[in-house]
């Protein structure tokens, strides 16, 4: 019996400790995304019209098609990505 609580419990701080270690990895990985300025990765901003990214930043490399409702549609770019929901920006993620 003790054996067996020795290794639930061991299992449990195995389990608690590797999420642990995720979840500050994944902070590490956004706090590393260079700034959207000047001097970082300049890049469409929320709530951009599409009509102003192409004027801003020209034609995507990649276009995919609307998905969902409302529609989500994403532009490639070289080193991010912009989504759109119906023609405004929601977000923009940088490759890593």
């Amino acid at each position: 019996m003790k054996r067996i609580l020795t290794s639930a419990a061991l299992l449990a701080a195995i389990s608690i400790s590797s999420s642990a270690v995720s979840d500050v990895l994944l902070i590490d990985v956004i706090a590393e995304s260079p700034p959207n300025s000047p001097a970082g990765l300049v890049r469409p901003s929320h709530g951009m019209s599409m009509d102003s990214v192409k004027q801003r930043f020209g034609e995507p490399t990649e276009v995919y098609s609307p998905v969902g409702e409302p529609p989500i549609t994403r532009w490639g770019y070289q080193g991010y990505s912009v989504y759109f929901e119906h023609d405004r920006v929601i977000t923009t993620v940088v490759h890593q």
